[in-house]
Order: C-alpha cells, then sequence, then structure tokens
C-alpha cells in the first residue's frame, strides 16, 4: 500500500470500524471559542490526559484532530484509543503487504518546496478566494494543509512570502509525521525512491513471491 492516511491503512489491516459519533455543535462551538482566547495548547493537555496514546500521532497545532479526541470522549464516555480496540474485527480475511515509499530528508524537503511554490503559481490563492466568497462559513475541508494558512492570507494576518514559508514548513511536519506513523508498522517494506523504479518492482516482488511461499 503506498500512501495514504494511516487510519484507513489502520481499518484495513486491524479490522477497525471508525464509527460517526454524533457531533455536540454547542460543545464544538465552545472548544473553539476557547482556542480563539486561549490558544490551543490548554486543550491539548487536556487531550492528553484524556487519550494520551491517541495523542502520540496528533500535532500540537492540529486543532481540528484535538477537538476530535475531545468531543469524542464527551459523546461517548470512552477515548477514542478504547473504541478503537472494541471495534475491532476477530478476522481479517485477507492477506495485505505494506509498502512505504521514502527518500533522504533533505531531498524530500527540497521536493516538498518546490511542490508548494507550484501550488502557489497555479491559483492555489485564488483557488481558496474562490471558495470563501461562496460560503458563508469556513468548510471544515478547507483546514487542509495549504487551504487554512491561504485564508490567514487573504485575512491579511501573514504576507506572500510568510504565506509560502508556512506552508512549507507544515508540509514538512506533516511529512515527518507520516513516516513516524508507518515506522509503526514492523511488517512494512521501505522502498528507497532513489533507487529507481526497476529496484523497487524487484524488490516489491520479492516480498511478494517471499510471502506467498510460507
Amino acid at each position: 500500500m503506498f500512501g495514504g492516511t494511516g487510519l484507513y491503512i489502520n481499518s484495513l489491516i486491524y479490522g477497525i470500524e471508525y464509527n460517526e459519533t454524533k457531533i455536540d455543535e454547542e460543545y464544538r462551538k465552545k472548544l473553539e471559542k476557547e482556542v480563539e482566547e486561549k490558544g490551543l495548547d490548554g486543550l491539548y493537555e487536556k487531550a492528553c490526559k484524556i487519550d494520551k496514546e491517541a495523542m502520540k500521532n496528533i500535532s500540537k497545532n492540529d486543532k481540528k484532530r484535538i477537538i476530535r479526541v475531545l468531543e469524542i470522549y464527551k459523546e461517548t464516555g470512552k477515548t477514542k484509543t478504547e473504541l478503537e480496540k472494541m471495534s475491532r474485527k476477530q478476522d481479517i480475511k485477507y492477506d495485505y503487504k505494506i509498502f512505504v515509499t521514502n527518500m533522504e530528508r533533505e531531498k524530500l524537503y527540497e521536493k516538498i518546496n518546490k511542490r508548494v511554490e507550484i501550488m502557489l503559481n497555479q491559483g492555489l490563492i485564488q483557488e481558496v478566494k474562490s471558495i470563501l466568497d461562496k460560503y458563508d462559513e469556513f468548510p471544515t475541508a478547507m483546514q487542509a494543509l495549504g487551504y487554512k494558512e491561504t485564508k490567514l492570507y487573504l485575512d491579511g494576518s501573514i504576507t506572500k512570502e510568510e504565506l509560502k514559508e508556512t506552508i512549507q514548513m507544515e508540509t514538512r511536519r506533516y511529512a515527518k509525521r507520516q513516516l513516524t506513523w508507518f515506522r509503526r508498522y514492523k511488517e512494512a517494506t521501505w522502498l528507497d525512491m532513489e533507487s529507481g523504479i526497476e529496484e523497487n518492482i524487484r524488490k516489491i516482488l520479492e516480498v511478494v513471491q517471499e510471502k506467498d511461499e510460507q
């Protein structure tokens, strides 16, 4: 499996069912207001006390996921980690193999920086502006990397150069968190993107054949 969100991988290989939890709009607004008035640190610490295990994979700056940990606990009386353990199925009825693509850190960050410049040159600011003009409220999907930072630029909170640097920095942090997440899969096979396509295909086939022979 290449890339993707870690939660989707967990769902497939561990049989975790992420059931939808009812959203308490009033509670969410209360948490949002607290962030505006006091910052995110307080909620982060609170979430860590409630579900230390889940928070190992959540950044101190990830407001959406921090709030979600608190919402789940308030609504169900159980932590996100407890619900995941309860939802695991008894048997996984298919075989799976995990492949993770990677490259030398400096080159990865260089690619990220260039990608952000391309996004800006291809109209990211205009795209976000058109979405903000269309909706009365800031859509949840707009909390994604690049979009929330662009909103700060459009609000006049940061300069265009700061916008570029912020998106680059946050994307590098995200990439680092993803690599940390995938290192938890001891059975994963890591593919070096600088080794070339043929070498990586050979490595994949070798793992598949070895598994089939067992």
